[in-house]
């Protein structure tokens, strides 16, 4: 699934938090690890989150394409176009792994992306696959991991 977002300051009141495809608590709990855990001030910034096509996207392993996308919005810096993101992101902000890494990885390569930001662990187990050897793993273990794989 496409997870789009959109951080923009709010013009009056209370910040909103806008939702289409995921549930509004994932979206308020993020937000706040994001400003808590990188110092992103999210709370003055209305944030806008919809999953394209009008999907439904409730597993936690979009955790990590949610705040993907929200960091994109917010620092004004596109993701990669030929990347895909995919962990769950504890309360602690680091980024945990999730079922079936290697069929996630597979699947994006027959769809074209070439990168995959995934949990550090799982990254490290798929590296020696011989059938994941034409993707760039990028594993990240915490969510300020995942800022510097924006950054690089």
């Amino acid at each position: 699934v496409e997870v789009q977002a959109l951080v923009s300051p709010q013009n009056f009141g209370t910040a909103q938090r806008t939702v289409s495809g995921v549930e509004r608590s994932r979206v308020q709990i993020l937000s706040a690890l994001l400003d808590r855990r990188l110092g992103l001030s999210l709370c003055g910034q209305d944030i806008f989150v919809s999953v394209a096509g009008g999907l439904k996207a409730a597993e936690p392993a979009g955790d990590l394409g949610l705040v993907a996308a929200v960091i994109s919005s917010y620092i004004d810096k596109p993701l990669p176009k030929d990347a895909v993101f995919f962990g769950e992101v504890g309360l602690a902000g680091e980024v945990r792994g999730v079922s079936r890494a290697e069929d996630r990885v597979r699947e994006a390569l027959k769809l074209g992306f070439r990168r995959a930001v995934l949990p550090q662990r799982q990254a490290k187990e798929l590296k020696g696959s011989k059938i994941i050897k034409e993707a760039e793993l990028v594993g990240v273990g915490d969510l300020d991991g995942l800022m510097d794989a924006l950054r690089g």
